[in-house]
């Protein structure tokens, strides 16, 4: 089957909000600073009401990358779950205005569409707490074999390795890629993600994964060490490329014994590092998508990751095809 698209995410579709906070907000709340908690109805509707102001904006890890994907010139798609419900449209309409393909049966009852409530404090650390509702729903019948296969890159969230029928998704995903001679990449997500499941990723990036992305915490939650090196050695050992992220220190790529080192673009003042690792992702994707250099897919990486850091929200308000074209990689 001829590509159709760069890139394929499976995802939690997810709506953010987004608004200022003090660290005093966030005592008060018993929020743990820069973390990512899941909570229920109650609880999303209690701390929505004592937020600040922001903004709303269609979110979740992988639909930010696959806006980012779009806004580098690629063709995305991407399979997630929503309600029948006002967020649920809002999250179709802004991901296809931009040019990704999404098509999804909407969810019929209780649960709304998934949520993200970010609490964004002065040092630009988010907080972020997590109603997951529709979104916890997707399975199998969900993934669309011909979408799959038309991807040259399946992407999949670490978020949804929590729900087995997501699991069974992923499974289900990652097959069919492999079948088809697509390559299928990982993203961790988080800490909480590594910590929870463990033994079971590691199995499951052995088995199916080619590409997997982390941060510095993530990876060495895995591999239960405090040494980075030790680490970073271990997870390319792994998989055929290992993309690990350090924040303002950079990050490292290593792909069948090829190293390369890419230093954090400058960015003139940090706003807000919601969808930073998200936006990294969407230009190596990118970037292995059109067969550039690990080092060329790196940076675009970090091209994307400035722009999305220098304002609020997880998605580029600059079109990065011209932030890439400017830097000479596309």
């Amino acid at each position: 089957m001829p590509l159709s698209y760069d890139v394929a995410a499976v995802g939690n579709a997810i709506v953010d909000v987004i608004a200022p906070a003090s660290d005093a907000f966030l005592a008060e709340e018993k929020l743990d600073k820069g973390a990512m908690m899941l909570i229920d109805t109650a609880r999303a509707d209690s701390l929505y009401k004592r937020m600040a102001a922001g903004i709303e904006a269609s979110g979740g890890s992988a639909g930010n990358t696959v806006a980012g994907v779009a806004s580098l010139g690629g063709k995305a798609a991407y399979i997630g779950k929503v309600a029948k419900d006002t967020l649920g449209e809002v999250f179709r309409h802004d991901i296809t205005a931009i040019g990704v393909h999404f098509d999804p049966t909407p969810m019929v009852g209780e649960e709304g569409t998934g949520r993200c409530l970010i609490n964004v404090t002065d040092d630009a650390q988010r907080t972020m707490c997590t109603y997951l509702g529709a979104a916890n729903a997707l399975t199998p019948d969900d993934v669309d074999p011909a979408l799959i296969e038309a991807a040259g890159i399946v992407y999949l969230e670490g978020y949804l390795f929590d729900p087995p029928a997501a699991r069974e998704a992923f499974a289900k995903a990652a097959r069919i890629a492999r079948k088809a001679g697509r390559r299928v990449a990982l993203t961790l997500s988080d800490a909480f993600v590594v910590h929870r499941h463990r033994d079971a990723l590691l199995d499951f990036i052995a088995g199916d994964m080619d590409i997997v992305f982390a941060n510095e915490v993530e990876v060495c939650a895995m591999f239960e060490t405090e040494d980075f090196g030790a680490a970073l050695k271990a997870l390319s050992a792994k998989v055929e490329t290992a993309v690990v992220t350090r924040g303002a220190a950079g990050s490292t790529l290593i792909s069948k014994g090829e190293r390369a080192d890419v230093a954090a673009e400058p960015v003139a003042k940090v706003i807000d590092t919601t969808g930073a690792g998200d936006q990294y992702a969407a230009g190596v994707l990118f970037g292995l998508a059109r067969g550039l250099t690990l080092a060329q897919s790196g940076r675009l990486g970090a091209i994307a990751a400035a722009e999305v850091i220098s304002h609020y929200g997880p998605r580029p308000q600059t079109p990065l095809k011209g932030l890439a074209e400017a830097a000479g990689l596309i």
